[in-house]
């Protein structure tokens, strides 16, 4: 499939990555994707890794790269998880969850009241109509909405694609009656935190991912570039469902790191 043509860009000096689908799928690398983060790091260009994923904690994906081989400290991964912590402890909420259980440690708060928010992530088989109508009735109740991601789906370790957490969001938001704020990709203050943290411009920066809306539709809409690349949960005409288009769309990391590198 040929790769479509990519815009003239200013130079790029900072790389946000999308891990799951990108990266790696389960615990593989997806293709040279390791050797690929290599040729970013010797350049010198200062990256960071930004994922939807909310079924597992910040250090097992740590612990992924590391028996991969690439190099990562804590701060360099960012996650909706730590993105909710921060925000709950800012706001004095006391929260209940309905997100995946392995996800506790990233979510280690205590009530200090009566609960005022709801905080939903993928909590895959935790999704039960019990678990589902109590979080709505919480939120009927007026408890604030808080939603860690929503991704429609996500590539499953047999390589089809499975609901995330998008969908049950969706459904308590028409029970509901009210909009989930959304504390992942593409939240605008979820993109301003890891670029802050790279230290460059949204114009001197990129995202690459598989998901067109979540990762390459909104890095977009912050000013960043946008590489989709056609790998993870990736699916024939993705770059066609939204205007503006990606950046580039590319095959994958590899071609993503080529085309940085000619830039940087």
């Amino acid at each position: 499939m040929p790769e479509t043509a990519p815009r003239d860009l200013p130079r790029i000096a900072g790389i946000l990555l999308d891990l799951s689908g990108v990266v790696f799928l389960g615990d593989a690398a997806i293709g040279d994707a390791v050797a690929s983060l290599a040729d970013l790091r010797a350049k010198g260009l200062p990256l960071r890794f930004v994922t939807n994923t909310t079924s597992k904690p910040r250090r097992v994906l740590l612990d992924r790269l590391h028996c991969l081989g690439i190099p990562a400290e804590g701060g360099d991964v960012f996650t909706p998880a730590l993105a909710a912590r921060a925000l709950v402890a800012e706001r004095g909420l006391s929260p209940h969850f309905l997100v995946h259980p392995d996800l506790a440690e990233d979510l280690d708060m205590r009530s200090t009241g009566p609960v005022d928010a709801v905080i939903v992530g993928d909590a895959a088989r935790g999704f039960s109509y019990e678990a589902l109508n109590a979080a709505f009735r919480l939120i009927d109740g007026g408890a604030a909405f808080i939603a860690l991601a929503r991704n429609r789906t996500f590539e499953d370790a047999d390589g089809r694609l499975s609901l995330d957490a998008g969908p049950f969001v969706a459904a308590l938001e028409c029970a509901a009656r009210r909009e989930a704020e959304l504390v992942g990709k593409p939240a605008e203050a979820f993109y301003a935190a890891a670029v802050a943290d790279l230290g460059t411009a949204p114009t001197e920066t990129v995202m690459v991912g598989d998901d067109v809306e979540a990762d390459v539709a909104g890095a977009l809409a912050t000013g960043m570039a946008g590489i989709l690349v056609r790998t993870g949960k990736y699916r024939v005409g993705d770059e066609t469902r939204i205007d503006p288009g990606p950046t580039a769309t590319v095959a994958d990391l590899r071609r993503a790191v080529d085309w940085i590198l000619e830039r940087a």
